[in-house]
């Protein structure tokens, strides 16, 4: 089942040709069917029987999961343009984050990039700007989230805000308005690239105001958001497709690739987001470079077994108890000063984050922020 799943999911038709039907037909509609739904991709294993089945062959299923996709794709893609457009006459450069970078610039299927919100990139120094233009578009400031902040100052703070907007068929789309390109809690900002240095390195997407980051930032970003999500936690198994259709539809410098990681200090977690890849999707990550950032054993060995108890599939199942979970994160720094820098960050980014006054208040607030480490579990 398991390789039906990644047959189907990855950018390689020559696979899908070669073994996918017989996959299919060993394993059954029906189980294919509930697996692919589990794991949210059936669209992706939709469109890949499309390629290579006449359509009669194929249960209507999944033409419906692939049509269902396709279109709500196309409405979020064509609210991404309006938006860019409306903060392009402001003079503020948009990127496109994710799936919704790829789906815009680099994938040219709607119905194979399934997601739940478009994830927009500003220069910190437009953050407050780009509110207003998007409330002004009619974009309702809120979050999904009951740990999430309401209040703009706290959103900002924490590296973004949400927004919810009616399009065009009457559904409403999520919309995640971002200065800081991961902003994950066991991310550092010292360990994620600098808003205005990709926006400064990106590129255009003919025919729009949308900008998309330049394939090494790009695959950076989608690595350390992958590592985000710990690899397995929803979406889990489709955010693999990300660095699957970067690594094959852009050309990436692995020198310059590698250079960045080691500057950020990100090499345990970039190391597993190719390897997961490469091993699931046969991504063509060269050997080369997976060497080059292949951690120390034991980590390695750790890192595996954590994987493997918690399952790469299935992403809505339970994965870690709390403290499996902590543990987990903990090993993908790449320093023992990292580790420490994660669990107690500098004042700086202590007095961003809360409001702490006083400096002897630290302490306390050190302390608030182990307490939600350890209780809450922050939306993704």
């Amino acid at each position: 089942m398991e390789q039906l799943l990644c047959c189907g999911t990855a950018d390689d038709e020559a696979w899908q040709r070669a073994e996918l039907v017989q996959l299919w037909r060993e394993v059954g509609d029906e189980v294919a069917w509930r697996a692919a739904e589990r794991n949210e991709v059936s669209s992706l294993v939709g469109a890949a029987l499309q390629r290579v089945l006449p359509p009669a062959e194929i249960p209507g299923h999944w033409h419906e999961a692939v049509t269902t996709v396709t279109q709500r794709i196309t409405l979020y893609l064509a609210e991404l343009d309006r938006a860019a457009a409306a903060l392009a006459v402001d003079g503020i450069q948009l990127v496109a984050l994710k799936n919704s970078g790829i789906a815009r610039g680099i994938y040219p299927h709607p119905g194979g990039c399934p997601m739940g919100d478009i994830d927009l990139l500003v220069d910190p120094r437009d953050f407050r700007r780009a509110h207003a233009c998007l409330v002004r578009l009619g974009y309702e400031f809120d979050s999904r989230s009951p740990l999430g902040e309401k209040g703009l100052v706290e959103a900002e703070q924490s590296g973004g805000s949400e927004y919810r907007v009616k399009l065009q068929d009457g559904s409403f789309l999520w919309v995640e308005l971002q200065w800081r390109p991961v902003a994950g809690r066991w991310i550092q900002p010292h360990q994620e690239p600098a808003a205005a240095e990709l926006l400064r390195r990106s590129d255009s997407v003919p025919g729009t105001t949308v900008r998309l980051l330049c394939p090494v930032d790009n695959l950076l970003q989608v690595c350390l958001h992958t590592a985000k999500h710990s690899y397995v936690r929803a979406p889990g198994f489709r955010l693999h497709t990300d660095v699957d259709r970067i690594v094959r539809r852009c050309g990436i410098d692995w020198d310059e690739f590698i250079a960045r990681v080691d500057a950020l200090q990100v090499r345990v977690a970039v190391y597993f987001s190719l390897a997961l890849a490469a091993e699931l999707l046969r991504t063509p990550v060269p050997a080369t470079a997976l060497e080059r950032l292949r951690p120390a054993g034991w980590k390695e060995r750790a890192v595996r077994r954590s994987l493997a108890s918690a399952g790469l599939f299935d992403p809505q199942a339970r994965k870690w108890s709390k403290l499996g979970y902590i543990v987990f994160n903990l090993l993908l720094y790449d320093t023992a000063a990292g580790v420490w820098r994660a669990v107690f960050p500098s004042s700086e980014v202590m007095r961003r984050r809360y409001p702490v006054g006083p400096t002897w208040a630290l302490p306390w607030w050190h302390a608030r922020r182990l307490w939600e480490l350890v209780w809450k579990r922050a939306k993704t």
